[in-house]
C-alpha cells in the first residue's frame, strides 16, 4: 500500500459526514440497527429518520414496525434527529418518494440510505465531494455508491462514471434534481417520445422496449415502487447521475421478509472502499457500460425480456 492510500484510510477511520442523512426504515429492526451503528461511525449532524406503518394484513408487522421506531435512541451522538414515522402503511412507492420530499424540504442535498443498505466509510466522503463538486450543475442529476460493473470493463483512471440509470443502493441527491420528480407518470409519453427514450438510452431498442412498458406498468399503477419514476425522472432531464466506479456498499436485505429482494443477485459485487483524491471524468455518458448495466442488470435482453413477460403472465 503506497503512502497516499495509507494516508486516505487513516483519514477515513476519522471521517465525519458533512451532508445530512435520510435513513428510510420499515419492518426490519435488526438491518435498521445495523445501519445506524455505521451511521454512528461518520456522525451526521442532521439525521432525517423516517418510518412507514404497517400494513394492515400482517398483524405481526405491527411489533416488528415499532420496534424499529423505538431505535431512536441509538442516534446517540452529538446530532440534530428529526422522525417521520407513519401510522398507516404507505407503501414502497409513496412512502419512500415522501420520505425524500420530507427530507429536501429543508436541505439543498442529503444522501439516502434504506434499512438494507450498510455503506463502506468511504461513501460518505465520496457522496460528501460530489454533492459539493457538482451542487450548481443541473446537468448531474444525482450521486450513486452503488455498481455492479466489472471492474475490468471500467475506466481504471477514473473513480467515477456517468450514466443515466440512477441506482439508489446508497446514493444522494439535491433538492434541484428532487423537483422534477414526479410519482405519477400516467402522462410519461407526453414528456418523453420513444425516440428521445431510444436516443437516452444509447440507441438501444431493447431497453427502449423494456423502459417504455416499464412506464406503462407505472402509469397504471401495477407496480407498487419509486425508483422507476426517478429513472424516468434522469431520462426526461437528459440529466445523468455520477455512479462510483467500486461497490462501495454492502445490501444486507436478502431474505424471505425482504418486499423485492429475497435472493442476492449474480451481479452484486462485494463492497470496496473508493480511493481519494478522486478523479473526475469527462461529463460524457459512458454509454458502453450503460448497455452492459441494461443488459446484464436491468434485463434489456431477449432472456430477461421473456422473463419479465412470463412474470407478468403470473400475476
Amino acid at each position: 500500500m503506497d503512502d497516499t492510500q495509507s494516508s486516505s484510510d487513516s483519514d477515513l477511520r476519522s471521517y465525519s459526514v458533512n451532508s445530512p442523512v435520510l435513513l428510510i426504515g420499515f419492518n426490519r429492526p435488526e438491518e435498521t440497527s445495523k445501519v445506524i451503528s455505521r451511521l454512528r461511525e461518520v456522525k451526521p449532524r442532521r439525521i432525517y429518520f423516517a418510518v412507514d406503518g404497517p400494513r394492515g394484513d400482517r398483524p405481526a408487522e405491527k411489533d416488528l414496525v415499532q420496534m424499529t421506531k423505538s431505535l431512536s435512541p441509538q442516534f446517540d451522538w452529538d446530532c440534530r434527529l428529526l422522525t417521520r414515522f407513519s401510522e398507516e402503511n404507505l407503501g414502497c412507492g409513496i412512502g419512500v418518494s415522501s420520505a425524500i420530499s420530507w427530507a429536501l424540504e429543508s436541505e439543498d442535498g442529503v444522501i439516502i440510505l434504506e434499512d438494507d443498505i450498510v455503506p463502506d466509510i468511504s461513501f460518505f466522503r465520496y457522496c460528501d465531494e460530489l454533492l459539493d463538486f457538482y451542487k450548481d450543475n443541473d446537468d448531474i442529476f444525482a450521486v450513486s455508491g452503488c455498481n455492479f460493473v466489472p471492474r475490468e470493463l471500467l475506466p481504471v483512471s477514473e473513480s467515477y462514471r456517468f450514466s443515466s440509470i440512477p441506482h439508489v443502493w446508497g446514493w444522494a441527491v439535491w433538492r434541484r434534481s428532487w423537483e422534477t420528480y414526479s410519482y405519477d407518470i400516467s402522462d410519461w409519453r407526453r414528456g418523453l417520445s420513444i425516440r428521445e427514450l431510444h436516443k437516452s438510452l444509447g440507441g438501444s431498442i431493447l431497453a427502449t422496449f423494456m423502459w417504455s412498458r416499464i412506464f406503462d406498468l407505472m402509469a397504471s399503477k401495477k407496480i407498487d415502487t419509486w425508483d422507476y419514476q426517478l429513472c424516468y425522472a434522469v431520462l426526461k432531464s437528459k440529466s445523468k447521475v455520477a455512479t462510483a466506479n467500486v461497490n462501495t456498499v454492502t445490501n444486507i436485505g436478502f431474505a424471505n421478509n425482504a418486499t423485492h429482494t429475497a435472493h442476492a443477485p449474480a451481479y452484486m459485487l462485494n463492497a470496496e472502499k473508493i480511493k481519494f483524491p478522486l478523479y473526475h471524468p469527462t461529463e460524457a455518458l459512458n454509454v458502453e457500460v450503460d448497455r452492459w448495466t441494461q443488459r446484464n442488470v436491468m434485463g434489456a435482453s431477449f432472456g430477461g425480456l421473456f422473463k419479465a413477460a412470463l412474470k407478468s403472465f403470473k400475476r
